[in-house]
């Protein structure tokens, strides 16, 4: 999902083997490696070092944000190299070995961009909100259960708070959250760090206690019955397209959720937010359901424009909560165009003028990546059941 920040590279200093004169040497392992392993590391610099045992192949390049980055091999038959520097946060990657795209060996695996690959934190300086700490510690709960909408069984991740097991009587608000396209339920427990947010923000006393519930909302465009298309001119969604999902949502995920959990089963104590693809998912669902949900929240996923009001008047009166983000390399790319045109911060101004209660966040210094989604979760679960 994460997209390439083409247009600060010129901007950015270079860093390959051949100007290894230029590299900082202060690199560190990534803590998303395997256990016991070194490589990938990351430098002050964040760049990405890589380092892979291929004593047979004749190329082996990095691939990261969509940057293929020449290897060197030394005379032990390992390829060692880096990239320039990369935004802070979370980044998907993979190596490329004599023409074959491959996970790294040494990272741990996550899915995005349609596959299992590699994945590497970039250190940033504002980490510390998505840090494990020695506070209380909710849990990740992974949920199977079956669908009567799609005949078949399922599977999501429930976060519970710490306080949970505590207090087997109290009731809790829920937190829809959902993933982006080439992604699947585990991003947000991974890559997004979910329940190191939360409970850090518990601790603190910044957010209410709240479940949150991540599934699978994956959806891909139907194949047209003629010629391909020729790739000109905007993406038209189909019309009703999140009507899949959401009819599995609201007649079986919500139900399950609030059978098997001790939740406050009404609107006003129901959330849904989601990021790219999981955010339109959330405009499209809460527009077209505003009886079921009382808070919004869509990051890098679109506006709710005075248009939308108008034409849903349902949703302005019962909808409490809209919130929407975007990373601000998005916004210098113009990638908020979603229809309306009209600037997301506008957008927002005119909503709270409408009479809406309306909150709109900028990441600073990211893209459309899972820096500027972690911190629009924390940002937004600030707001949510208070």
């Amino acid at each position: 999902m994460t997209r390439t920040n083409l247009f600060i590279s010129a901007a950015l200093c270079f860093c390959t083997v051949a100007a290894n004169a230029q590299v900082k040497e202060d690199f560190v392992p990534s803590p998303n490696n395997q256990y016991g392993k070194d490589y990938p590391m990351v430098n002050s610099e964040r760049c990405v070092r890589v380092k892979v045992y291929a004593p047979e192949a004749k190329s082996v390049k990095l691939d990261i944000s969509a940057v293929k980055y020449d290897l060197v091999k030394d005379a032990e038959g390992y390829w060692i190299g880096e990239s320039a520097p990369q935004d802070e946060g979370f980044h998907y990657y993979q190596l490329n070995i004599d023409g074959a795209d491959v996970p790294d060996p040494s990272s741990l695996y996550y899915y995005g961009a349609s596959r299992w690959g590699s994945g590497v934190d970039v250190p940033a300086a504002d980490q510390d909100f998505y840090a494990l700490k020695n506070v209380p510690q909710g849990q990740i709960r992974e949920i199977y259960y079956w669908s009567e909408v799609n005949k078949t069984m399922r599977h999501c991740f429930v976060y519970t708070p710490a306080e949970y097991d505590q207090n087997p009587e109290k009731r809790y608000p829920v937190l829809y959250l959902q993933h982006g396209g080439g992604e699947n339920e585990y991003g947000w427990p991974q890559q997004g760090r979910t329940a190191q947010i939360m409970d850090n923000l518990i601790a603190e006393g910044k957010a209410v206690p709240f479940i949150i519930v991540m599934d699978n909302g994956t959806w891909t465009m139907p194949r047209p019955a003629g010629p391909a298309p020729s790739g000109k001119g905007p993406i038209r969604l189909p019309e009703n397209w999140a009507e899949g999902f959401a009819s599995t949502l609201i007649n079986d995920i919500i139900p399950m959720v609030d059978s098997r959990f001790r939740t406050i089963a009404d609107k006003e104590h129901r959330a849904m937010a989601g990021l790219s693809m999981g955010g339109m998912q959330t405009r499209a669902i809460t527009l077209a359901h505003p009886g079921v949900f009382s808070s919004m929240g869509m990051f890098s996923g679109g506006t709710i424009s005075m248009e939308d009001i108008k034409s849903h008047p349902k949703f302005a009166k019962e909808m409490k909560l809209v919130f929407f983000s975007f990373g601000s390399r998005e916004l210098d790319a113009h990638m908020f165009g979603f229809g309306s045109g009209i600037e997301p911060g506008q957008e927002a101004k005119d909503l709270v003028a409408a009479g809406m209660n309306a909150h709109y966040y900028v990441s600073e210094g990211t893209a459309h990546e899972w820096q500027s989604w972690r911190r629009s979760l924390y940002q937004f679960a600030q707001l949510l059941f208070k």
